[in-house]
């Protein structure tokens, strides 16, 4: 097992030992987003599955995630996954406003070589940790292309349901493609 590793700051404690959803693989390490990360982001976005999971367009620009990297929000959560010395796994999430405050979207990637890895997993197990048990968010949903198997393969081994079919969601390589409108939501303790 891994612990989380914020830079500046001493490693949390492991987890209950055999807690499938924290375990990471050798040589993984996530931590939030930083400045210097838009290089590897851009890579992470030009690959083509990982772009065509996304509604990215082909051809990121530096400049652009860039800027987005300097945006902070305390409502928001970015992190990465390293291996390798390269950047692997970005994903993230956006608490609503309001009465929507119980709740968030997520989006997140794993880079094509390195899918299948179980990249995905501690990225998302370390996302619900934060969003459980640090932000006290109740619910956390995302959009999936229907086409992404694995993606909802992972999505549901954390939880995620399918709450509907979006028809004709986003135009991808030609063609419309449909989506599902997934969701977990947190039960009281």
């Amino acid at each position: 097992m891994r612990a989380l590793m914020i830079p500046n700051e001493t490693p949390s404690p492991p987890d209950k030992p055999g807690d499938p959803v924290r375990v990471w693989p050798e040589g993984l390490t996530i931590r939030a987003t930083a400045p210097g990360d838009a290089k590897g982001i851009v890579e992470l976005q030009s690959q083509p599955t990982f772009r065509a999971g996304t509604l990215r367009l082909p051809y990121p620009s530096l400049a652009g995630v860039e800027q987005r990297l300097q945006q902070h929000s305390n409502t928001a959560v970015s992190l990465v996954g390293l291996m390798d010395g390269r950047l692997v796994a970005h994903g993230g999430f956006s608490r609503h406003e309001g009465r929507r405050s119980h709740a968030a979207s997520l989006g997140m990637g794993v880079h094509d070589a390195y899918s299948g890895r179980g990249i995905g997993s501690a990225l998302m197990g370390e996302m619900i940790d934060i969003a459980d048990n640090w932000m006290n968010l109740r619910r956390l949903e995302l959009t999936v292309f229907i086409d992404n198997e694995p993606a909802i393969k992972l999505y549901r081994r954390f939880g995620f349901e399918i709450e509907g079919t979006l028809s004709e969601f986003a135009f991808r390589a030609g063609q419309f493609v449909d989506a599902y409108s997934m969701a977990r939501i947190r039960t009281a303790r």
